[in-house]
C-alpha cells in the first residue's frame, strides 16, 4: 500500500515509518519540518511533503495517490494554555480527514488519547466524516505513555505517576497497532471505531489492585474484569479482536 503518514518526524512518526517501509509499503511523509537525521529520508520507498497541514489544500496535494493515512501531526503539549493547542491540532485533524474523504481514501488511523475519554474532538470529527462517507473506516488510536522500554516508564515516586495509571506502551508495538489499522481486511469492522493502546501489564511491578485499592479506593472495577485475567487498568481486548494487535515489548 502507500501510506501516508503525517507528524512523520515526530517520535510517533518516525517509528510509524519504519514500520511500514519494513512491512513493504510505500510511506509518503508529511511534517512541517525537515528531519534530516532522520533515517528514513534516503529509502527510495520513502518520499517527503514539507507542508503545513492547517491549508487544506496543501493536505489534499501531499495525499494525492495514497490508500491511507496515518494521521500523527499534532502539537502535544499545552504550550501557552490558551488556544494554539487546541485550535491548530482541531484544524489539522478534520483537514486530514477531510481530504483524505476528498480523494477517496477510506483507510485512515489517527492518533488519540487515553486521557480525555469520549471527549476528544478528533473522535467526535471522526464520527462526522464516516456519517457522511459511509465508506471511510477510522480508527481513533488512545496511545498511552509512548516510551522505549518498559523499565523507563516512571520512577520510585508512585503517588506522581498515579494520573498515567502507571501504564505505558512500547513505541514499536504502537506503530504495529497503527499500520494494523489501516491494512487488515475491510470487513473486520467499519464506520469509526477506538481503540486502547497500552501495555496489559504496569510499567511497575506493584500489584495493580493494590495500587487501586490504596490510590482509588472509591473506583469500581469493570465486572469480570479480574476473572479473566486482567492485569492493569485498560483492556484493549477490541483492538486484538478487530485488529489483530496484542502489546509485545520489542526493546
Amino acid at each position: 500500500m502507500k501510506i501516508a503518514i503525517t507528524g512523520c518526524n515526530g517520535a510517533i512518526g518516525r517509528r510509524a515509518v519504519l514500520w511500514a517501509l519494513k512491512e513493504g509499503h510505500t510511506v509518503v511523509g508529511a511534517d512541517n519540518i525537515v528531519a534530516q537525521d532522520a533515517e528514513f529520508y534516503n529509502n527510495p520507498a520513502f518520499s517527503f511533503h514539507q507542508v503545513d497541514l492547517k491549508d487544506f489544500d496543501a493536505a489534499l496535494k501531499a495525499f494525492e495517490g495514497c490508500d491511507a493515512v496515518i494521521q500523527l501531526a499534532a502539537l502535544l503539549q499545552p504550550m501557552d494554555y490558551l488556544v494554539k493547542v487546541h485550535n491548530d491540532n482541531v484544524v489539522i485533524a478534520w483537514n486530514v480527514l477531510r481530504a483524505a474523504a476528498e480523494l477517496g481514501i477510506d483507510r485512515v488511523a489517527v492518533a488519540s488519547s487515553v486521557n480525555v475519554l469520549r471527549a476528544v474532538i478528533g473522535e467526535t470529527q471522526a464520527d462526522t466524516i464516516v456519517r457522511r462517507y459511509p465508506t471511510m473506516r477510522v480508527a481513533s488510536m488512545r496511545i498511552h505513555k509512548f516510551i522505549s522500554t518498559r523499565t523507563r516508564a516512571y520512577g520510585e515516586d508512585r503517588f506522581s505517576s498515579r494520573g498515567d495509571l502507571w501504564s505505558y506502551v512500547q513505541m514499536d508495538s504502537t506503530a504495529d497497532a497503527l499500520l494494523r489499522a489501516v491494512t487488515v481486511e475491510k470487513d473486520r469492522w467499519t464506520g469509526h471505531e477506538a481503540f486502547f493502546i497500552v501495555a496489559p501489564q504496569l510499567a511497575v511491578d506493584d500489584d495493580w489492585l493494590e495500587l487501586k485499592a490504596k490510590y482509588f479506593p472509591d473506583t469500581p472495577v469493570k465486572p469480570d474484569w479480574v476473572e479473566s485475567g486482567g492485569r492493569g487498568f485498560f483492556d484493549c481486548s477490541k483492538a486484538e479482536r478487530l485488529l489483530g494487535w496484542v502489546h509485545k515489548d520489542y526493546a
